[in-house]
């Protein structure tokens, strides 16, 4: 186990691997980890191949480190800087709302219309 390590810090590393689970990168000559394609950039990667290619230098952070099996999980999406997402709009004018409800309502009219015929001829009928 290598001490010059520890979770939380930020380095740079190397592409050394891809999988289509993620990419393994080497943060020295002994001491590789995986970053899980959940943490290559932030938003959904479906080709990890899209973003990283073996030999790739990119800075990670360490999320944590298994002594044990001697395994680091790593995090290039944690080095970067996460995307403003646009804010809601505001409520629509009291007019625009209206216009907005006016298919609805003139549905609502109809279907009236339509019972009201429906009925008329079942009298008919009769």
């Amino acid at each position: 186990m290598s001490e010059k390590f520890q979770e939380g810090q930020v380095l740079e590393g190397k592409v050394t691997g891809i999988q289509p689970y993620g990419a393994f990168v080497a943060l020295d000559d002994q001491v590789q980890g995986l970053v899980h394609i959940s943490e290559v950039t932030h938003g959904f990667v479906k080709d990890i191949n899209e973003h990283l290619s073996e030999g790739d230098e990119v800075q990670v952070k360490i999320l944590n480190i298994d002594e044990e099996s001697n395994k680091y999980s790593l995090s290039i999406r944690a080095t970067q800087e996460a995307p403003k997402r646009p804010r809601k709009q505001a409520a629509a004018p009291k007019q625009q709302q209206q216009e907005d409800t006016a298919g609805f309502n003139t549905l609502k009219d109809k279907l009236e219309d339509w019972i009201k015929q429906s009925d008329d001829r079942e009298k008919f009928r009769k």
